[in-house]
């Protein structure tokens, strides 16, 4: 099984490398006020991706310190779910492995 995440993770890159061989000309990208910018196909594909991916990350960042400040605000609640969650009334069944 290894070997063939292997074979996978090869196949992709080789494909994104076929695709950033067979794009190398020049794109002009037009921004406001007569600007543009000049450069090969790939590099404007993964700067894109880029921006796209930080916009994200740059969007979920509140909801990420709100989670993290209440987290941490609760320490006294967080231990007493986690004792609540360990007594069990049930027995406990075996594991079979399925």
């Amino acid at each position: 099984m290894k070997y063939l995440m292997w074979l996978l993770k090869a196949a992709i890159f080789f494909t994104l490398f076929a695709f950033a061989l067979n794009n190398q000309q020049a794109v002009a990208v037009h921004f406001f006020f007569g600007t543009f910018w000049q450069a090969p196909l790939v590099l404007v594909v993964l700067a894109a991706f880029a921006c796209g991916l930080a916009m994200g990350v740059l969007v979920m960042m509140p909801r990420w310190w709100k989670k993290r400040k209440a987290a941490h605000a609760s320490p006294a609640g967080a231990s007493l779910l986690e004792t609540s969650n360990s007594v069990t009334d049930t027995p406990t069944m075996p594991h079979h492995g399925i």
